[in-house]
């Protein structure tokens, strides 16, 4: 549940405007100084705080500083540098808010200054940051804060939207459910109760809800899913399909996303240092969904199509095993050669399935490689197309939103190194040289020709939070594909 939210047109003057609140953000222009004309809250003690920290007025934009006021409230200052990236901006933001939402508020005022677009800008950045920083995850934990319901109510001063901010706060639900999904123990999220949940969902948001159990599948013949799938008791796995249409469009956007509960890696057994933490392995299906709730809550003009590979990696008598030779739902026929690879496998018969409606364009999300973190570590996702003018705008929504995207090679000259002697493709290799690319080729023998692009989720995890999060599990996606889906399907909004 995200903070309930009061605008004020003007930026706060005295705690007498501010009524009972006990935290305050404060959020300066890049130009601000405590010395000049602007007139802003709490001026005379951030002077007094910055000269007896010997810090400049510009370091409040890489290092927010608070201090308690003579009442008691605890006020935060920082800067926003216009010249800065929205990531850097959102670092910045995400710091000063930290200051504040460690002492557990249930309110904060949040007063920006400046001309109106500095106005606006500030604004957003702090708005979007306190809505996903400000609502609790599902924890387990107990002790003094269990009864602790999060961030209840924002009061912004110095800026209004007559739409009450409804895209910004739509993707903040969105992250928001992509998190929440992605923390839970994979004792509470097996594919049965994933589905349950799902399913769920969908009835509350009026989508079409609709699945293909591991024996509907085996009869479809989708061999490359059923051969991962196989290897639990019970057999809960299913690729679930869920619709959101809408009247007079005929602009269709497919969300594929990777689900797998928990990952052992198969017979090919991770050990456990690399096993700790598989429950998110699902995570490509929770942003996959968290876009699909985003857009449906601001009324995206374009139909979705959202389908989720959902199943686990186990090790048992009947899981699938390395020189195994298996045909997928489109006949292309796969030897195995690893058994951890199995992302890719789940994935291809999904992206066949979503392929046969020929949308307009399809994104898939996958935490699928270990060698994307190598090459990015876990601050960037990676990207691939076949397209090049979707690469260009997807390069640009990581810049606008602040969630950082890399593009690969798609060459068909990779394919060299899934060349199999007894099947059509080798599923991977064992050498794992390039493995983000040679996952990439093997993804697009699925996609039929549509206009594609794959984020490889590199970044679904930051231990120290990353951009505007902060939290490790970071939502990754959820920002960045609302954004292609508006620039895409509706323009400016």
């Amino acid at each position: 549940m995200l903070a309930a939210l009061t605008q004020k047109n003007a930026p706060l003057a005295s705690l007498d405007d501010a009524g009972k609140v006990t935290h305050i953000l404060v959020v300066l222009p890049a130009w601000a100084e405590p010395s000049d004309e602007l007139d802003f809250f709490g001026k005379d003690l951030l002077s007094v705080l910055l000269s007896r920290r010997k810090m400049k007025a510009e370091e409040i934009s890489g290092t927010p500083v608070s201090a308690n006021l003579a009442s008691g409230e605890l006020c935060a200052w920082v800067r926003i540098d216009p010249v800065k990236s929205v990531f850097e901006q959102q670092v910045s933001m995400r710091k000063a808010l930290q200051l504040l939402l460690e002492e557990s508020p249930s309110e904060i005022s949040v007063t920006v200054y400046g001309d109106s677009g500095e106005r606006r800008m500030a604004a957003q950045l702090a708005l979007y940051a306190a809505w996903i920083n400000g609502s609790l995850l599902p924890s387990r934990k107990t002790g003094k804060n269990e009864n602790y319901r999060g961030l209840e109510r924002i009061v912004l001063h110095g800026h209004e939207e007559a739409d009450n901010f409804a895209l910004l706060k739509a993707t903040a639900e969105g992250n928001l459910l992509t998190r929440e999904l992605t923390v839970l123990p994979p004792n509470e999220l097996t594919p049965g109760l994933y589905r349950k949940r799902i399913q769920e969902l969908a009835t509350r948001e009026g989508w079409d809800y609709q699945d293909f159990d591991v024996k509907a599948l085996r009869e479809m013949g989708a061999g490359a899913f059923v051969a991962v799938a196989q290897g639990s008791d019970p057999e809960d796995a299913a690729i679930v399909h869920v619709r959101r249409r809408m009247k007079k469009m005929d602009k269709t956007a497919t969300l594929v996303g990777k689900g797998i509960c928990f990952d052992t890696g198969g017979h090919n057994l991770k050990p456990a240092r690399y096993m700790h933490g598989m429950h998110e392995d699902m995570n490509g299906s929770a942003v996959a969904l968290g876009i699909l709730l985003a857009a449906t809550r601001v009324n995206l003009p374009v139909n979705i199509d959202c389908w989720l590979a959902i199943a686990q990696n186990h090790i048992s008598p009947h899981a699938y095993k390395q020189n195994d030779v298996i045909r997928t739902l489109n006949g292309t026929t796969v030897e195995i050669v690893h058994t951890d690879a199995e992302g890719r496998m789940v994935l291809a018969d999904t992206l066949t399935m979503a392929a046969r409606e020929k949308p307009d364009m399809m994104m898939d999300f996958a935490t699928l490689t270990g060698s994307m973190h190598v090459a990015l570590g876990s601050r960037y996702s990676g990207i691939f197309s076949n397209r090049e003018e979707l690469m260009q705008k997807a390069l640009a929504a990581g810049r606008v939103t602040g969630e950082r995207v890399w593009g690969f090679p798609l060459d068909a000259d990779y394919d060299v190194e899934l060349e199999s002697k007894i099947a059509d493709v080798r599923q991977c290799t064992l050498e794992g040289e390039a493995d983000h690319i040679l996952a990439a080729r093997f993804l697009n023998r699925f996609v039929d020709d549509v206009p594609w692009l794959h984020m490889d989720l590199s970044a679904s995890n930051h231990k120290e939070g990353l951009g505007a999060v902060g939290s490790p599990v970071t939502g990754f996606g959820v920002a960045w594909g609302v954004e292609m889906l508006r620039v895409l399907f509706s323009g400016s909004l």
